[in-house]
């Protein structure tokens, strides 16, 4: 298992806890202290302070004399978070209708240092899909809405960012090349909208747009199979275009 201290920013004092509940979620069952010790990479003896911690603030319980499991506090803490998202709650009904319309996965995210960060990801319905984690990070040039915020920035501020960041290779397919990602961004510019084939995941086309909700710049992207992209992509471009124009009206009539 990949642990959250296995990210570049982590940090072992403020995020072992995760790890703890990420073993949870990759094994579906309770675990004893051994199983979570070696899932987490943890010392056994760290491993026993951070569940008791736990168990003490009401986040696990122990189910018998060696295997614990969380309890529904975090399901609740988390649930009371969702429902006060300022971001989830005005957007999520339009990109489920939009996933609905496409029958293609419909993600939502936004820049997070020199990447894109999922914040909501609304599956297709096809048993062939393209699947991606809520808070995964993708790079700004090889993802479908990593290029639709840079296609927007100001020319002089979009030269400066090409000419300043590596553009390492995701896939054989990812643009590499200074000169042919800046022609890719203005083509995107041009059509309103922009894509990726191939370049993020090897099997996957993804069309994206912008989205600024007041200080928010935010990308919205559609992605599914090469084959049914490549078919459909336009039309499911159109489908977005009207979508993020709906929603950018709705916030600026807000008072």
């Amino acid at each position: 298992m990949t642990t959250v201290l296995d990210t570049p920013t982590g940090n072992r004092s403020a995020l072992r806890a995760l790890d703890v509940f990420a073993a949870f979620e990759a094994a579906r069952r309770p675990l004893s202290l051994s199983e979570l010790a070696r899932a987490t990479a943890m010392p056994v003896s760290t491993c026993h302070g951070v569940i008791k911690a736990l168990q003490q603030a009401g986040y696990l319980a122990f189910l018998g004399p060696r295997e614990v499991y969380p309890t529904r506090r975090l399901w609740d803490l988390a649930a009371a978070i969702r429902a006060h998202d300022p971001v989830l709650g005005r957007l999520e009904g339009a990109l489920e209708a939009l996933r609905d319309a496409c029958d293609e996965t419909v993600i939502l995210g936004a820049p997070q240092a020199e990447a894109v960060q999922y914040l909501l990801v609304i599956e297709s319905t096809q048993s062939i899909r393209y699947s991606a984690t809520v808070g995964a990070l993708k790079p700004l040039h090889s993802s479908a809405i990593g290029k639709a915020l840079l296609g927007t920035l100001p020319a002089a501020e979009r030269a400066a960012w090409l000419a300043e960041h590596p553009l390492p290779a995701i896939t054989e397919h990812t643009l590499t090349d200074r000169a042919a990602l800046a022609a890719d961004l203005a083509a995107g510019a041009a059509r309103g909208w922009w894509q990726t084939q191939g370049e993020n995941v090897a099997d996957v086309m993804a069309v994206a747009a912008p989205l600024e909700l007041g200080p928010r710049r935010l990308g919205v992207a559609v992605a599914g199979p090469l084959h049914r992209m490549r078919e459909h992509g336009e039309a499911h471009a159109a489908r977005l275009l009207d979508t993020l124009a709906a929603l950018a009206a709705s916030a600026s009539s807000r008072p």
